[in-house]
């Protein structure tokens, strides 16, 4: 017999990817390029060329099976000393390789972060608007997440709520900064009073609450804008990171954890990494991936293109009228639909070959997001589109 809940799950797709299927059969019919598609946050800037170069070079003078033979377990060593190197010359926090463990991108992080800290029925709290994802990630696992409401006006964490919840089955806290959906960056003032809070309730509890921070778009940040190293402030802090966004490589899937050196039994953590890998079969990440990341830790791709399309769509929603809470980093931006029902203003907006995507599913209805990791030229074009759709169907502009 079928496992039942994997059954259900196919009734529950991501409302994402099923509407990038869709901008993808409308380009078929007249041309991707006339497809304004803000559906996938698929990176649209080039590797940088030192990534390609390096890559080159392995393939034409290092052995083919240290290229592509298994890693151990927790990583290529020297892939693991270089990474602890750059986080300690950037952060000011001694990592050393005993805590860093490679990992098959963020998500594979996550998935062993969850497992390091949770028995089943234990409680997961992260804070909406929030990547629907984190909801198979972690009750898979047997234990529960839970979703703090937003607080809609910065989109910062909602304090009251938070205080609320955290209540002693709560294992772990879950943040992502900068965030996907809301493009918003958790401010120093945010993440001191979050963990100020953990901190306390960690004493009253007589528990360890780890921070698990989730930040594939950590390099993605915007001029003037506070963007504090979460893991300088808890010292329970277990970094899950990507080198998808930072280096334009979703399709390698390489990333890490990064366990916090005055993290109690850190070391062992690390190697109790290796062990979960046994269970869910997310291990050993490719070999030639993890040499060629390490060659260019301090590099990203030429990530400017980010801001530029977000300026140029920040300001014509504001021009129509939408309210929106301006971007401090990623891809993303989130504003509020102009109706109190968001799917069916995304449904109205496909006619005019606009690919939004409703809010719903990340914690926050009557919201959508837009992914713009795309030419500009084409933001450039898709905002007549927009004008003339908010002009038609709601009469402003």
């Amino acid at each position: 017999m079928l496992v039942q809940k994997y059954k259900d799950m196919l009734s529950k797709k991501s409302v994402i990817r099923n509407l990038s299927e869709f901008a993808t059969a409308r380009g078929q019919e007249i041309g991707y390029e006339n497809v304004f598609d803000y559906s996938l946050g698929n990176p649209s800037v080039p590797v940088p060329q030192a990534f390609t170069d390096e890559m080159v070079r392995m393939l034409q003078e290092e052995d083919p099976m240290t290229l592509h033979g298994y890693s151990p377990s927790l990583g290529i060593t020297s892939v693991r000393e270089a990474i602890a190197a750059s986080l300690e010359k950037r952060f000011g926090i001694p990592y050393r390789k005993e805590h860093i463990f490679m990992a098959s991108g963020a998500a594979g992080a996550l998935s062993h972060a969850f497992r390091l800290v949770t028995e089943p029925g234990d409680e997961i709290l992260t804070f909406a608007p929030y990547f629907p994802e984190y909801n198979p990630y972690v009750n898979l696992t047997g234990a529960v997440l839970k979703v703090v409401p937003p607080n809609t006006e910065t989109f910062q964490i909602n304090v009251p709520a938070f205080e609320e919840m955290l209540t002693e089955k709560v294992m772990a806290v879950l943040i992502n900064t900068p965030n996907n959906p809301s493009g918003i960056v958790y401010s120093t003032e945010t993440i001191q009073t979050l963990t100020d809070i953990m901190r306390r309730k960690s004493q009253e509890y007589g528990h360890d609450i780890y921070l698990i921070s989730d930040e594939p778009y950590r390099e993605i940040i915007f001029e003037g804008v506070d963007a504090p190293c979460v893991s300088k402030f808890y010292d329970n802090t277990i970094m899950c990171y990507s080198f998808s966004k930072s280096l334009s490589l979703p399709g390698e899937r390489i990333g890490y954890v990064a366990i916090h050196p005055n993290c109690k039994d850190a070391e062992d953590m690390v190697y109790m990494c290796g062990q979960i890998s046994r269970g869910i079969g997310h291990n050993c990440p490719p070999s030639i991936i993890q040499l060629a990341v390490s060659k260019v830790l301090d590099q990203t791709a030429d990530l400017s293109v980010y801001e530029t399309n977000m300026n140029l769509i920040y300001d014509t929603l504001m021009e129509l009228g939408f309210t929106c809470v301006k971007p401090g980093g990623t891809f993303y931006i989130f504003p509020k639909a102009l109706e109190e029902d968001a799917n069916e203003f995304c449904k109205k907006a496909l006619k005019y070959d606009l690919v939004l995507v409703p809010a719903d599913s990340f914690g926050a209805p009557g919201y959508f997001r837009m992914a713009y990791c795309i030419d500009t030229e084409k933001v450039i074009r898709s905002l007549d589109a927009l004008r003339r759709f908010v002009k038609e169907e709601y009469g402003r502009g």
